[in-house]
């Protein structure tokens, strides 16, 4: 039976399930989104391709499908540490009423925020002092994934589209591989810093070794 080693691109369809109340807050499958009220019209459902050890799934998720076969689900626990965090008090913060009037935000126990780009949770809002939570919400708590593996990718074009989706939500980009060369076609309004392009062509190049250079040309 063929498993799954670090660094391969895999297909996997899961779902993720808070432990203390059976509580299912991710998945990939349009069903049982919309059964357990969690469906987005703006998501894509269905199988994902992801690269096994670079990230895209929660650590202690990663690290357990290193060695697991093919076309077999798994029920897999994650402690705090493995999945979204312990709790950081130091991540609780009074912020001044003037950040929300900023905002024209009405402080409410339980509303999520964005305050400076940083997410958080309203804590305690009393009179001019209010608490927030910029732990992620489900840090502290136990979760479960269903998760299985169908099948590993070897397409180089594939596995060149599921790193674009992955990384910069190219869900829909243009690539055509020529010769050791991926060209991945983009919006003229895009600007790609010469930092990133240069860190996505070491990637790459670790990744798929077969493509030896990456080149964004605007449509």
């Amino acid at each position: 039976m063929e498993t799954i080693k670090k660094g391969d691109f895999v297909e996997v369809e899961y779902t993720g399930i808070l432990k203390e109340n059976n509580f299912v807050f991710d998945t990939t499958d349009v069903k049982t989104a919309k059964e357990n009220n969690i469906y987005n019209e703006s998501m894509q459902y269905g199988t994902v391709i992801v690269c096994i050890g670079e990230g895209p799934l929660l650590r202690g998720l990663d690290e357990q499908l290193d060695g697991k076969e093919l076309n077999k689900e798994f029920t897999i626990e994650l402690s705090p540490e493995k999945a979204f965090g312990k709790k950081d008090g130091k991540l609780l913060k009074i912020v001044p009423a003037s950040a929300f009037t900023k905002q024209k935000i009405n402080p409410v126990p339980g509303l999520q925020i964005n305050i400076d780009g940083q997410l958080g949770t309203i804590k305690t809002a009393t009179g001019g002092r209010t608490i927030v939570d910029f732990n992620h919400p489900f840090s502290g708590r136990d979760v479960i994934y269903k998760i299985k593996a169908n099948r590993i990718v070897t397409d180089d074009l594939e596995k060149m589209m599921a790193f674009l989706s992955l990384e910069f939500g190219m869900k829909d980009a243009e690539c055509e591989i020529k010769e050791g060369i991926a060209e991945v076609k983009m919006a003229e309004d895009i600007n790609l810093p010469e930092e990133i392009g240069k860190m996505v062509n070491e990637r790459v190049n670790r990744l798929i070794p077969s493509i030896k250079s990456v080149k964004f040309i605007k449509k």
